[in-house]
């Protein structure tokens, strides 16, 4: 168990590392953030934070010689960054990173494991692309392989003559075919040093461009029948994995059962809810898991939840969510410019306790 006291390092400066260290603070931690520069927000929530690039050797060694325990914020933190902290440091094994990273490694991992991701293929090249409309028709959604969320680095192709006029990018790719499916899930889960694991209720999750707008519970009868093989799914790569800390899968749910769509080995958006309406939120799990305490609750406390995202809008202000019926409980995140598509900050509207 790490001690009040004790310092705990995140990569990564965004709103996931600011709530994170929200958390580590309330559980008498002090933190130590690492990130680039940039507009990074979790710096205002830190105890100290180390602005300096990802191949800094000596800033990284300063960083990894005053944190006890390191965590991260996001998944496409550098494996090269990650690899320069001392092993024992690291809260989670770097094999959770390396398989997030790449989505063709990813899905791989995931059918090996027995679940289902959508058809799939590697894209190198023209011909490669090509081979793949051919073979797993269309419409489909041709990504980066590495980096890229929220809809960056994805190009739907709707049809073979659209995927004509599509230019690769000259990176490694990977084509998906298209899944037909209700609504979108995710499975949080959160794991502890000693193997035990809890699950938050799974939201559905409405999307715009590729990213997250909207997570509500209850998520729907078809969602709830697909939740336990969801989550058996979630379970064996997070012991397969040695993962420590929450995790996220996210799902299609179809009429022929879940099909996994992507893994986050962090906080996730769709867990935001969870600050007011779970027992033990997933920061402060994910604090108390790397910290080797006891995992908290992980109840719904009540009877319906609405979690929204505040998306590239300036001229939504504290004053007027604030006024708004159903008591909304908002999260800024002090972002200093709002720009199209940029997650400023999220509402959550909670319904009556449950009993």
């Amino acid at each position: 168990m790490l001690p009040a006291r004790s310092t705990i390092g995140i990569l990564g400066g965004g709103q996931l590392g600011r709530m994170l260290a929200v958390a580590a603070l309330q559980l008498g931690y002090r933190v130590i953030g690492y990130a680039p520069a940039g507009d990074n927000v979790a710096a205002d929530a830190c105890t100290a934070f180390i602005t300096a690039d990802w191949d800094d050797a000596a800033a990284l060694a300063e960083f990894a010689a005053a944190c006890d325990v390191v965590t991260w914020e996001f998944e496409n933190v550098p494996i090269s960054t990650v690899a320069a902290i001392p092993q024992p440091r690291l809260a989670c094994p770097l094999r959770a990173l390396e398989v997030a990273q790449n989505r063709f490694h990813e899905k791989q991992f995931i059918a090996e494991l027995g679940g289902t991701p959508a058809p799939y293929t590697r894209v190198e090249s023209e011909a490669d692309f090509a081979a793949a409309i051919t073979r797993i028709g269309t419409p489909g959604i041709l990504k980066t392989a590495r980096d890229g969320y929220d809809g960056k680095g994805q190009w739907r192709v709707r049809s073979a003559l659209e995927a004509g006029g599509v230019r690769l990018p000259g990176v490694t790719c990977i084509y998906e075919g298209f899944v037909t499916y209700e609504t979108e899930f995710s499975v949080i889960l959160v794991r502890g040093q000693d193997g035990a694991i809890r699950f938050w209720d799974s939201t559905a999750n409405l999307h715009d461009g590729g990213m997250l707008t909207q997570s509500v519970l209850p998520a729907g009868a078809l969602v709830e029948a697909q939740v336990p093989a969801a989550r058996e799914l979630a379970a064996k790569t997070a012991n397969a994995l040695g993962y420590v800390g929450v995790l996220t899968l996210e799902f299609f749910a179809t009429r022929n059962g879940p099909v996994f769509n992507e893994m986050a080995p962090r906080v996730h958006n769709s867990g935001h809810w969870t600050i007011e309406g779970a027992a033990t939120s997933q920061f402060e799990n994910h604090i108390r898991a790397i910290c080797g305490l006891p995992l908290g609750g992980t109840a719904t406390r009540f009877e319906a939840i609405d979690m929204r995202n505040i998306v590239g809008d300036a001229a939504l202000t504290a004053h007027r969510i604030l006024a708004e019926p159903g008591e909304p409980h908002l999260h800024l995140y002090g972002k200093r410019e709002a720009r199209e598509g940029r997650k400023m900050g999220h509402v959550t509207r909670v319904g009556h306790a449950l009993k």
